[in-house]
């Protein structure tokens, strides 16, 4: 533990503080401040510019032209291909095979020249004799149909035109008053009319009254209630005179000032001051997002 002060297991809970990497380095804001720094100093590394591509060697990376293999033989496709055909040729037995004779092409739409069997009678293109064809007779003829709805015009129906009916004048209402002079005669007395008071279809103010109000009553006369006990002065509050305290300045007290006896230092055998152990200490741990990134 040190002379004075905490040791590192007492202050951050660790048995020794790590060492910091930044004493006595200058604070250098990061407000504008360019992202690549360094590529503005110094000199920098200087291509020796771009090259056109050209036929001559100058275009290329390297001074002369570099082959692949170095002293390979020169072969001729087409040669190599005859060679594989001479060869293949050795294996055949005899002389290539030739039909007797090549096929034979027709020289013209229905010629049956160059076919095995022939023309055939079943697929010939000449017509037949046939028969005269006799119609089988007509049907009974019957009238076409009329134009017309029928309604308003005579003869379009299947039946006889409609007969005439005269028409009365104002049959309408001759009819009603005949239907009005029936039901009068088959009523019997007068209308039905019921006995009960009929209701609004809201309840009465209950504040209404018909009735005349009765006299107003005298009420007798009351006691007459005594004012409020009022004292002659209010009570004083304290200022800066004293004003309402028994005494006008509080009496002095004559206890002299004493200096309380400070305790003596608690101290082991060896003469230290005593510490009591220290407690559980907390320290930087790693949080759990964190440690999920890391997995």
């Amino acid at each position: 533990m040190p002379a004075d002060g905490k040791s590192d297991m007492e202050r951050i809970g660790l048995f020794s503080e790590m060492g910091y990497i930044t004493i006595g380095d200058r604070y250098v804001s990061h407000y504008m401040r360019p992202f690549n720094e360094a590529a503005s100093k110094n000199r920098q590394m200087l291509p020796g510019g771009t090259k056109t591509l050209s036929a001559l060697q100058a275009g290329y990376f390297e001074p002369q032209f570099v082959r692949i293999f170095d002293g390979e033989a020169y072969s001729n496709p087409v040669q190599l291909r005859r060679r594989y055909r001479l060869a293949e040729s050795k294996k055949n037995l005899g002389r290539a095979f030739l039909p007797s004779n090549g096929d034979k092409l027709p020289c013209g739409l229905g010629s049956y020249y160059g076919t095995i069997g022939g023309p055939y009678a079943y697929f010939s293109a000449q017509l037949k004799a046939k028969e005269k064809y006799t119609s089988p007779g007509k049907n009974f003829y019957t009238n076409p149909g009329k134009k017309g709805t029928g309604y308003g015009y005579a003869n379009v129906t299947i039946g006889e035109q409609y007969p005439h009916a005269p028409e009365v004048y104002e049959a309408g209402r001759i009819d009603a008053k005949k239907a009005q002079e029936e039901h009068r005669r088959l009523v019997k007395g007068g209308p039905f009319k019921l006995k009960l008071y009929p209701r609004e279809y809201f309840d009465v103010n209950p504040y209404f009254n018909d009735h005349p109000l009765p006299p107003v009553k005298q009420q007798p006369p009351g006691k007459k209630i005594a004012p409020p006990f009022k004292p002659s002065s209010p009570a004083k509050k304290p200022g800066g005179m004293k004003g309402g305290t028994f005494d006008p300045y509080p009496s002095h007290s004559a206890d002299p000032y004493v200096i309380k006896k400070s305790k003596a230092v608690t101290t082991n055998k060896g003469g230290r001051i005593f510490h009591p152990p220290p407690g559980p200490k907390s320290r930087p741990i790693t949080s759990i997002m964190t440690l999920n990134v890391i997995r």
